[in-house]
C-alpha cells in the first residue's frame, strides 16, 4: 500500500470534526466504525482515555524483550499440537430449556468466550462469536476447531448481550448482524457502540458504560469492571475503544466474566465491592510469556479467581481457535492438574453442554 493511501485511510479512520467514519464506505463493514458526537464526548471526558486512546489502570509493557525475541523460535515448536488431531465433541443444547425463567445459575458454553448465562431467571449471551473465522475476512484467519453448538436464529429470547471488547474473536460482525434483528439490549464498554450502530443495532438497544458504571437488566445489576488488555479491529484504531470485564449481580447469585485480561490490579476492589462470586468465567487460553500482561494463562487465571473471591472457575477462551503458540489443550490440562491438587473448583463443560454452577 502506498504511503499516501495509508495516510488517507488513517485520516478517514479518525474522527474529524465530530463526524464518525464507518468502514462500510470502503467496502469493509466488518471493521466497524469510529465514535462521534455524544459518544466521542463521553470518551474524551473519561479518566480511562488519554489523548484519544483507552489505557489500562496500570501501564505495563506487553512482555519482556527476551520473551518477544523468542516468539519466532517458539512458533515452529509444537506446530502440530496447536490444533486438535481428533474431532472435538459438541453437545446439542436443549434450547427449549435454556432461559425458561427458572431460578438458579447455569451456563451453556458455546465455545471460546461465548456462553449463555442463566442467572436468577435471566438469560445473557457473552461475547457473541459464532462465526467460522476470528478474522476480518472470510477466506483467511483462525478458523474454528468445532462447529458452533447453536446458530443465532435458534437462540432463545435473551435479556441482554454482554461484550467485553471489540477484537474479532469476541465481537463477530456476522453474529451481531443476526442479533441486530432482535430487540435485545447490548451492554458494551465505551466506544464499542459505534461498531454496533454501523451494523444495524438500534441505538436505543445499546448501553455503553465506563469502568465502574452499572445498569439494570430486570433484577440484575450489570457492572462494567476494569480489565487489563487492549482493543482495535483495524490498522489505525488501536485502543480507540475501551475493554472491560463484567460483574453480574443477581438476587441470589453473582458471576464475574473476565473478557480478555492479564493480571488485574483492580481485583481486590472488584472482590470488595461485588464479590464473592459463585462463578468466575475466566480466559485461560491463547496466552504466552510475551503477552503475560494482557492474557491470563491457567495459573494466572487460578490466581485471579482467588483474588476476586470466586467459588467455581469456568475456563473460557480456549479450545476453539488457534490463537497462540501453546498446545491447544494445554490450558485445560493444567487447570485439571490444579483441580486435582485441590487448589480450585473447576467447571469445564463441552461446547454446547449446559451445566449447573
Amino acid at each position: 500500500m502506498k504511503r499516501s493511501t495509508k495516510m488517507a485511510i488513517a485520516g478517514a479512520a479518525a474522527t474529524v470534526g465530530g463526524v464518525g467514519f464507518t468502514w462500510s464506505a470502503l467496502g469493509m463493514p466488518q471493521l466497524g466504525a469510529s465514535a462521534a458526537g455524544e459518544r466521542l464526548a463521553r470518551m474524551q471526558d473519561s479518566p480511562n482515555f488519554h489523548e484519544g486512546k483507552a489505557r489500562n489502570l496500570v501501564q505495563r509493557p506487553m512482555g519482556a524483550a527476551r520473551e518477544g525475541a523468542s516468539t519466532t523460535v517458539r512458533y515452529f515448536q509444537r506446530m502440530g499440537e496447536r490444533t486438535p488431531a481428533v474431532e472435538i465433541p459438541v453437545a446439542q443444547p436443549d434450547l427449549a430449556a435454556i432461559g425458561a425463567g427458572e431460578p438458579g445459575l447455569r451456563v451453556t458454553w458455546l465455545g471460546h468466550s461465548a456462553s449463555l448465562l442463566e442467572i436468577d431467571g435471566h438469560l445473557l449471551l457473552t461475547d457473541p462469536m459464532l462465526g467460522e473465522r476470528a478474522s476480518p475476512v472470510s477466506w483467511a484467519g483462525p478458523s474454528r476447531f468445532h462447529a458452533p453448538p447453536v446458530q443465532v436464529v435458534d437462540l432463545p429470547e435473551l435479556d441482554a448481550v454482554l461484550i467485553s471488547h471489540d477484537h474479532f474473536d469476541h465481537l463477530d460482525h456476522g453474529t451481531v448482524l443476526a442479533l441486530a434483528q432482535r430487540p435485545v439490549r447490548f451492554l458494551v464498554p465505551l466506544g464499542v457502540g459505534a461498531h454496533l450502530e454501523a451494523w444495524g443495532v438500534d441505538a436505543q438497544h445499546i448501553t455503553e458504560l465506563d469502568w465502574w458504571e452499572e445498569t439494570q437488566v430486570g433484577q440484575l445489576r450489570l457492572v462494567c469492571t476494569p480489565a487489563h488488555h487492549f482493543s482495535g479491529r483495524g490498522l489505525f484504531d488501536r485502543d480507540h475503544t475501551l475493554w472491560s470485564s463484567w460483574a453480574v449481580l443477581g438476587p441470589r447469585h453473582r458471576v464475574w466474566f473476565s473478557g480478555d485480561t492479564g493480571p488485574l490490579d483492580a481485583a481486590a476492589e472488584i472482590a470488595a465491592r461485588f464479590g464473592p462470586f459463585d462463578l468466575t468465567m475466566l480466559e485461560v487460553g491463547a496466552y504466552d510469556p510475551a503477552w503475560a500482561s494482557i492474557h491470563l494463562g491457567p495459573d494466572a487465571a487460578a490466581e485471579l479467581h482467588r483474588q476476586v473471591g470466586g467459588r467455581v472457575l469456568m475456563p473460557i477462551h480456549w479450545g476453539s481457535f488457534n490463537l497462540a503458540l501453546h498446545a491447544w489443550d494445554q490450558p485445560i490440562l493444567r487447570l485439571m492438574e490444579l483441580a486435582e491438587q485441590g487448589e480450585l473448583a473447576l467447571l469445564a463443560p463441552l461446547p454446547g453442554q449446559r451445566v449447573e454452577a
